[in-house]
């Protein structure tokens, strides 16, 4: 959840599959995360294997001891599970919660000693040890735009925003659970089936039960998969039906290995955008279109532009990200 005190120097994050997988990089883990437009069994399939889904909302406090989302808690969860104890930490928390549960996943050797660390603590205390952990918090913070204006000490009139909030849903001891660093235990969602779609079937169940929640047409949600990387399946697949002269089959699957590149370029390029301070460009822009006469009209635009986003957010059209 995002909020503007105790943050710790933790930064909002945007619900952007680039950036999680750009953080799983930096974890030393061969995941990647891509975006989910719907839950259909299709869709999914394409996406397999699938290890976690990634849930961001907007977050009311229920205050009640029964979860919200449906399901069971379950105080003896034997995985790993830790509480978001700073603000703007839970889109790195529910990674952590998620590769902190996947059997025999290979990570870099800081995150192999963090999850060593917090093995047998409480919630509390995994969430402490997590948020207290400066290169964990660096990692999160590099691809959360820079910023060199501060508006603290000018008594600016205080504004209440809508929260936002990453919970996870992962397969665990053949039940599906949720792991919400905002609630007290994982919630256990119960059990799914080994046959036809698996763990997915029950999750798409429970999620889609959750947005029914919403308004029809409400857009205050999106969903990330964390996903095997395709590209060396692909490539394996591709060197077999070239060497047995399957050269149509081995067409298809260039033009998705050229997606699948494309895709990263397009990642790489908004990660570099996202790490650029802008503050030089800007004001030299303002310079010179002070200069020019036509800094008063672009402004009064950027004022119109302004109210009418406002006057969308206020219809639920927009969704800030944490």
């Amino acid at each position: 959840m995002s909020g503007d005190d105790d943050s710790s120097g933790w930064q909002l994050t945007e619900s952007d599959p680039g950036v999680f997988t750009e953080l799983l990089k930096t974890l030393g883990v061969p995941l990647l995360v891509d975006d989910l437009y719907s839950l259909d069994e299709a869709s999914l399939a394409e996406l397999q294997p699938l290890h976690a889904l990634i849930f961001l909302f907007k977050w009311v406090d229920g205050g009640s001891s029964i979860p919200s989302s449906g399901g069971q808690y379950d105080a003896d969860f034997p995985g790993f599970f830790a509480h978001q104890v700073v603000n703007n930490a839970c889109a790195t928390l529910a990674v952590m919660n998620a590769i902190g549960n996947i059997p025999g996943l290979k990570m870099g050797p800081q995150l192999a000693e963090l999850l060593s660390f917090t093995a047998g603590m409480d919630p509390q205390t995994s969430g402490m040890a997590i948020t207290s952990s400066d290169w964990l918090r660096e990692a999160h913070n590099a691809l959360s735009p820079p910023s060199a204006i501060s508006l603290e000490g000018l008594d600016l009139p205080k504004t209440t925003e809508d929260a936002y909030h990453f919970i996870v849903y992962i397969p665990y001891a053949g039940s599906v659970y949720e792991l919400d660093g905002l609630k007290q235990s994982p919630v256990n969602h119960g059990v799914y089936s080994e046959s036809g779609e698996g763990w997915l079937a029950k999750a798409r169940d429970v999620i889609q039960a959750r947005i029914a929640t919403y308004p029809p047409g409400a857009l205050e949600f999106s969903l990330l998969a964390v996903r095997d990387d395709p590209i060396p399946r692909l490539q394996e697949q591709l060197a077999q039906l070239q060497a047995a002269g399957h050269q149509s089959d081995a067409a298809e699957l260039i033009v998705r290995l050229a997606n699948e590149n494309s895709k990263r370029e397009r990642w790489a390029f908004e990660n570099s955008l996202r790490r650029h301070n802008y503050l030089g460009f800007i004001h030299a822009l303002l310079l010179n279109m002070a200069k020019a006469g036509t800094l008063e009209a672009a402004k009064d635009g950027a004022k119109k532009a302004l109210q009418e986003r406002i006057e969308k957010k206020k219809r639920g059209e927009l969704m800030d990200e944490d």
